[in-house]
């Protein structure tokens, strides 16, 4: 197992090691009902089913330098994007994604940042590489493709905490069970489920395939937070990745997120590269 040892920003990783790494996360979430095309200088990602950007967006973006190769790129784009039914999105990171200017020309042609964010790397061994004891009365479940008999448990358990962790609205409760039982189906899809007396209170998933693993839903249920849960589901979804053998570890976090910041930061994880931005066109002419 071989970490990344170069210098940051982007830790010695090649400019096909990065842009795979951003297909690899949208392949990731590509669940059954929605699917991800490499158009060559960019890869789409889409749902048939959920309007939400996050599902429907443009990534690994590698359009030209050239002002009118660009304004034709950015035009077929758009109009893509307005065939499928959805708002263009595009997901830009700083000296990654070209033209190098890319979000200053999004932002001029009227798409506007929704926030962006951090992917961090894993670039030295999990702190506490030895499994860490567990508290009283805590079991850490960890399930990839669980049966058919435990699925449906397994994902309203897993949902719960979800959906509390991030303040998913109790409306869409019932889509969400249905979303991570679909996911609990992949392969690669790990979810890790900390219970304390039998009760769900924290989570964490990892999605481990071609040679990397990306790190998602780490979060804990409002009632139990401050008692260390996110450090110790973090570290042993990083820790089982490592000793399953996959070279890149990484994870997203959003740029004013401070805390989890610092906290991935103590666990060996650094910041891969500048802040992105999340450029969505409101109002599509």
């Amino acid at each position: 197992m071989r970490l990344p040892n170069g210098s940051a920003p982007w830790f010695g990783l090649s400019q096909e090691t990065l842009r795979s790494l951003e297909i690899h996360s949208a392949r990731a979430v590509a669940i059954p009902g929605r699917g991800w095309r490499d158009l060559g200088d960019a890869v789409l990602l889409f749902s048939a089913t959920e309007k939400e950007p996050f599902f429907n967006r443009l990534t690994a973006v590698r359009w030209p330098e050239d002002p009118r190769a660009f304004e034709a790129r950015l035009r077929d784009t758009n109009e893509l994007f307005m065939a499928l039914g959805r708002k263009p999105y595009v997901w830009a990171i700083p000296d990654l994604s070209t033209p190098t200017d890319l979000i200053a020309r999004l932002a001029a042609s009227g798409f506007v940042n929704q926030g962006g964010g951090y992917d961090m790397i894993l670039v030295r061994e999990p702190e506490g590489a030895r499994e860490v004891p567990l508290p009283t009365g805590a079991v850490l479940e960890r399930w990839n493709c669980p049966s058919e008999q435990d699925r449906p448990g397994v994902a309203r358990a897993l949902a719960r905490v979800i959906g509390e962790s991030f303040h998913i609205p109790e409306s869409r409760h019932a889509n969400l069970i249905a979303e991570v039982e679909l996911t609990l189906q992949q392969p690669s899809f790990h979810a890790y489920l900390l219970r304390i007396d039998g009760e769900p209170v924290a989570t964490g998933e990892r999605y481990s395939f071609d040679g990397a693993s990306y790190l998602s839903s780490i979060g804990t249920r409002p009632a139990w937070r401050g008692r260390g849960f996110g450090s110790l589901i973090t570290r042993a979804l990083a820790r089982d990745s490592v000793v399953g053998g996959f070279d890149l570890v990484y994870l997203g976090v959003y740029a004013d997120n401070a805390r989890a910041i610092r906290l991935y930061e103590r666990l060996g994880f650094a910041t891969l590269g500048s802040c992105s931005a999340e450029m969505l066109l409101e109002h599509p002419r």
